[in-house]
């Protein structure tokens, strides 16, 4: 049996907001600044004007729906009619489902296995990371900059003619014509002008232009000196040194994580009750889910810039004994030793003889490494912490609560104790306004 041809186009919607085109796509082999490692998409069909949002997870999908047509709905007064979709579990879960039946929008979802039938989608996922990986080609940003790329990306499209409507997505969206004078070359280098400098500092910085922000008028600098994003109103564009630029751009490895599937059914007997004797059935293959398991980063799981999924935690130490015999024992020393120190200097205890019949709570060191998002170790991190759960109720403690203050009632005494020249007493400090 073959499969069928798929023939025929699906209807146009005739009005704004009339049907949406979805799809997620990821996760990315390189995390985006951020932690991003999924985004979706929301395309208008009849204006062919999209959205996209950068996800951390995939579950954020519902959220970033709400958010979505919250704006658009608000921006136009119009309603959502329909929404078309992949077999995607974060379109079949429940919360979903009961979203769309609340606001009276039409699930529209494809068979599965037809890619072809969202057309709209896959297509547009195609172009966003075909341009991402050629914007990027070009420059000497890290990879984990794809998500600024993206939305770039994303942002050109909806000012650019398009084969699939007369006007461009902007002027159908807004009623009226892009303004294209403010756009600049992605990736080229800007002087912008410092805030604040003295006489005899330079009164600008060499940045590199990463985007423009949704919610200023103005574009995203980057200062890779100092390894910091800011918003600015304008700046001096090197575009013409950009241009000029010979070089036959490197290869960019962005692409989208294909999760291996095992075929191999597992084979278990199955018993069978027959006039109260069990009886052992043939083995039978039972249906089981091919999907590669492995726990989320929050259980100690880290998806490296490369790809590769690692334990952050495989190796740190549980115990005294196990730091001392650890290869980086002098790391996990120091790292104690500063722990130590720091506690002295804040006075976090005070040395006393315990009474008689009462047993101390005891305590226990914590050891972390922390990593920065390619899963190199940067920090080694000791913490004594108290064994807070072995207190008991009525013997250790009575009640317990959070102390809260509003800033404006502190503000209100230190100008009552300054006004009358009283003396405040914090922490055991006496402080005296004159």
């Amino acid at each position: 049996m073959t499969k069928a041809p798929f023939t025929g186009k699906g209807e146009r919607a005739s009005d704004l907001l009339g049907l949406i085109h979805s799809d997620v796509c990821g996760p990315m082999n390189t995390q985006a600044r951020g932690g991003f490692q999924y985004f979706i998409t929301f395309t208008d069909d009849f204006s062919r004007y999209g959205y996209i949002y950068l996800m951390r997870h995939k579950s954020e999908a519902l959220e970033k729906f709400k958010e979505f047509k919250n704006e658009v709905q608000n921006q136009h007064g119009k309603s959502i009619k329909a929404l078309q979709s992949d077999r995607g579990g974060e379109y079949l879960s429940q919360d979903f489902d009961k979203l769309l039946k609340e606001c009276g929008i039409v699930s529209q979802l494809t068979p599965p296995g037809t890619p072809q039938w969202n057309g709209v989608s896959e297509r547009r996922n195609r172009t966003l990371l075909d341009m991402v990986r050629s914007m990027m080609s070009h420059t000497d940003l890290p990879t984990s900059f794809w998500g600024y790329a993206l939305e770039t990306t994303a942002f050109t499209l909806n000012r650019v003619p398009s084969k699939s409507v007369q006007k461009t997505p902007h002027e159908m969206w807004t009623g009226r014509r892009p303004n294209m004078s403010f756009m600049r070359v992605w990736g080229c280098q800007a002087y912008v002008k410092h805030q604040m400098s003295t006489k005899l500092e330079p009164k600008s910085q060499k940045c590199t232009f990463v985007g423009y922000p949704k919610e200023t008028k103005g574009y995203y600098f980057y200062n890779s000196k100092e390894n910091k994003m800011f918003v600015a109103r304008t700046g001096v564009f090197l575009k013409k040194d950009f241009l000029s630029y010979k070089g036959n751009g490197r290869h960019i490895e962005l692409k989208e994580v294909q999760q291996q599937q095992v075929h191999e059914p597992e084979v278990e007997k199955t018993p069978q009750v027959v006039e109260g004797n069990s009886t052992d059935l043939e083995t039978q293959p039972l249906e089981r889910s091919t999907r590669e398991r492995h726990e989320p980063e929050r259980y100690g799981f880290l998806v490296t810039t490369h790809g590769d999924v690692i334990l952050v935690d495989q190796d740190e130490p549980k115990t005294y004994q196990e730091v001392v015999s650890s290869p980086d024992s002098e790391k996990w020393l120091e790292a104690m030793r500063s722990e130590m120190d720091s506690m002295s200097e804040n006075q976090v205890w005070t040395l006393v003889e315990p009474p008689d019949g009462i047993k101390p709570i005891g305590c226990k060191w914590v050891f972390k490494k922390k990593t920065d998002m390619d899963g190199n170790v940067q920090t080694y991190k000791g913490r004594l912490v108290a064994k807070g759960f072995r207190q008991i109720h009525g013997v250790d403690y009575d009640e317990t609560f959070s102390p809260v203050t509003m800033l404006k009632s502190i503000r209100i005494l230190l100008a009552i104790a300054a006004f009358h020249d009283y003396e405040i007493w914090q922490n055991g400090h006496q402080n005296r306004f004159p």
